[in-house]
């Protein structure tokens, strides 16, 4: 008789789709939802609807702000119990997932069902605009993102929208200046962990991204990419206000600075403004004194330190096409090309010398530019005191 029950119970509570079996009978009412796609609970604040009442109260807390579950490690807190679960591994270090194929552990287990991707090759979804394949379908969704250009995540404090929440979190360290991520070897900190990734390049010398075409290598993919341009000439990033085209989109965004005049990054101890952030972050060196390029001698950004390293090893790149002389600085390669001497040269490789220059050697004929003195005197009086930048060189010496 329980026999026949426990039969009838089961039976009653069997999905007809699937054959699954479920303990209750509001479960298999859910669950009947993932095949008929059925959403009955509808948030009243943005119109998503979900298949069951404790998801949409969870989602609801997106736009509440609230948290109630915090870790009592730090000072992080979650909307939902299962982030929080998730997130006290990394505090403990614990990696319950394991892929049977390989060694690798995870934290949750869709890390780990997406890593068995790898070694299968499955991408079950795939774009209908453009054919790319993605092992998740969140991966997909915003992926659709580039051809619809949705940015639905925005920042409460400026107007900038994102199309991924990930890019808005990062986004939103600008205003509150946290900067979670670290480096181990000085005391610089990064408001994302790729970029900590990048920099720490810079203390172990790595490069893992090669081009297949010459031995060029780069420290990141993107620049590698880029690179990779130069082979094929392809510039597809043309400007609407001139001729001009580039490898890539961020240089064109750039270059139309030009054209509009626009500074959008300014620096907050003083009034100055800059068209690209590269720029702001040299500037504001000037009021840290901070030089974190340093070879014995200390310098605020990396070219000059690149420069200053040919005071070792004596490399001159820079070389005049006519005299054949070679320069270690290209400013001391273009005060060459204004001496009398390479003028004169010019002059017997043409029949016409402009009047203008014809005037200025009429003026210079007792007007000797000491290029023998330059790079060697400077090497032997005293390499470090050396400063790259063309303003710091003293590279003329004129007597009348």
């Amino acid at each position: 008789m329980n026999q026949e029950i426990e039969r009838g119970h089961t039976s009653m509570n069997t999905c007809d789709t699937c054959n699954k079996n479920f303990t209750n009978k509001s479960h298999l009412v859910v669950h009947r939802r993932s095949h008929t796609g059925e959403k009955p609970y509808s948030c009243d604040q943005c119109g998503k609807s979900f298949s069951e009442n404790g998801v949409l109260n969870k989602h609801k807390r997106t736009h509440t702000g609230e948290k109630p579950y915090s870790c009592d490690q730090c000072e992080k807190a979650f909307a939902r119990k299962d982030k929080l679960t998730l997130h006290k591994r990394i505090h403990t270090g614990e990696k319950p997932f394991s892929c049977e194929q390989c060694e690798k552990t995870f934290i949750d287990s869709g890390a780990l069902t997406e890593h068995k991707m790898i070694h299968t090759g499955d991408k079950p979804y795939s774009c209908d605009q453009c054919g790319k394949a993605f092992s998740k379908n969140s991966r997909l969704t915003r992926h659709k993102r580039i051809h619809t250009g949705e940015k639905p995540y925005s920042c409460d404090k400026c107007e900038k929208s994102f199309s991924q929440n990930s890019a808005l979190k990062v986004h939103k360290r600008i205003h509150t200046e946290d900067k979670p991520y670290s480096c181990d070897q000085c005391e610089k900190s990064f408001s994302d962990k790729s970029t900590l990734v990048h920099h720490k390049r810079i203390h172990t010398g790595e490069k893992p991204f090669s081009c297949d075409q010459c031995e060029k290598t780069f420290n990141q993919g993107s620049h590698l990419t880029r690179h990779k341009m130069i082979h094929t000439g392809k510039k597809p990033y043309s400007c609407d206000q001139c001729e001009k085209a580039f490898f890539d989109k961020s240089t064109l965004v750039q270059h139309k600075r030009i054209h509009t005049g626009e500074k959008p990054f300014s620096c907050d101890q003083c009034e100055k403004t800059f068209n690209q952030g590269s720029h702001l972050t040299r500037h504001k060196r000037i009021h840290t004194s901070e030089k974190p390029y340093s070879c014995g001698v200390s310098f605020t950004n990396n070219r000059n330190l690149t420069n200053h390293k040919r005071v070792h090893t004596r490399e001159k790149p820079y070389s005049c096409k006519l005299c054949d002389k070679h320069y270690t600085f290209s400013s001391l390669l273009s005060t060459h090309k204004k001496s009398v001497k390479h003028l004169e040269i010019m002059n017997s490789y043409n029949d016409t010398v402009p009047p203008s220059v014809s005037i200025s050697l009429i003026k210079c004929e007792e007007v000797y530019i000491k290029e023998e003195i330059k790079e060697e005197e400077i090497f032997e009086k005293d390499p470090l005191s050396i400063q790259m930048t063309a303003d710091n060189i003293d590279t003329l010496s004129i007597e009348m």
